[in-house]
């Protein structure tokens, strides 16, 4: 069965670079893809919500001209549209069971200015047990440049998360950056005072040859793969810091539903507001 690549379309800026991002990656899967649009996410720009009469025109010029777009720079490519009748995130969330990533803009056209990313965004992110990609605007002028970087828990590594970064890494030929963020124990804390620089080395030791044997697994299968290993104080800050000039980061998240629901965990909810690359979303067990 031929893979899809969906993109949340919402004729924003940003949605238009997420459906840049998407034909790009849809073209090195060798993907169809896919421009949908949720109810009531859309806008044609002039108010905050069109009028359901409207609805339909509006979505089908908006979705026109995105697929317009998109088949310009990739004339193979198969393009489908497609409007779904729901609320935004539960119809995005819909939408991506039937493909293989969705990728969606950082903030829509109801967003705020000071704000990162939008909360449509942030929720089907936290929900879709699809793999989901947010893309700033200024992404898409490099959709293909740079490493591919992967936030590896090396005493607990999700096979999920580390298996697709290396697939994009492979599909990019880009070198893999795995980071490794550690904390120092409690125990350190609780003395006061400076830590033994000894004492930091050894364990910043230890904690890169459990990251060694965290890829190990996928190394092995993708030979081709360069990789980097990086160990680095704060899980967060280091993703965020070798975001820069990357093509993509990938972080993991917890598919099993807690309390409310799924939800981002700290690391992943970090580098989705403040990472300058496009951030892939990976649930896993």
């Amino acid at each position: 069965m031929t893979s899809t690549v969906a993109a949340g379309i919402d004729g924003s800026p940003t949605s238009t670079a997420a459906a840049r991002w998407a034909a790009e990656e849809a073209v090195r899967r060798g993907a169809s893809l896919r421009l949908v649009h949720a109810w009531p996410w859309l806008t044609d720009g002039v108010a905050s919500f069109a009028e359901p009469d409207d609805l339909p025109e509006a979505a089908q010029r908006t979705l026109a001209a995105a697929a317009e777009e998109v088949r310009a720079q990739h004339p193979r490519l198969t393009v489908h549209t497609d409007t779904v009748l729901d609320a935004p995130v539960d119809g995005l969330v819909a939408a991506a069971e039937d493909a293989d990533l969705l990728v969606l803009g950082s903030r829509g056209l109801g967003g705020f200015s000071g704000l990162l990313l939008g909360s449509v965004s942030m929720a089907v992110a936290g929900r879709s047990a699809t793999p989901v990609v947010v893309v700033r605007e200024p992404a898409a002028d490099r959709p293909g440049s740079g490493e591919v970087v992967v936030g590896v828990d090396a005493h607990g590594a999700e096979e999920e998360v580390l298996a697709f970064a290396f697939r994009e890494a492979a599909l990019r030929g880009a070198r893999l950056r795995a980071v490794h963020g550690w904390d120092l124990p409690p125990l350190f804390g609780y003395a006061g005072g400076a830590v033994p620089a000894g004492e930091v080395a050894q364990l910043e030791a230890l904690e890169a040859k459990l990251l060694s044997l965290a890829l190990a697994g996928q190394r092995e299968r993708h030979p081709e793969v360069e990789v980097v290993e990086d160990v680095r104080l704060g899980a967060a800050r280091g993703l965020v810091e070798t975001s820069a000039g990357a093509a993509l980061v990938v972080v993991g998240r917890r598919g099993r539903a807690v309390e409310l629901g799924p939800r981002l965990g700290r690391t992943a909810h970090a580098v989705l507001h403040h990472a300058e690359a496009p951030v892939a979303v990976v649930p896993h067990a």
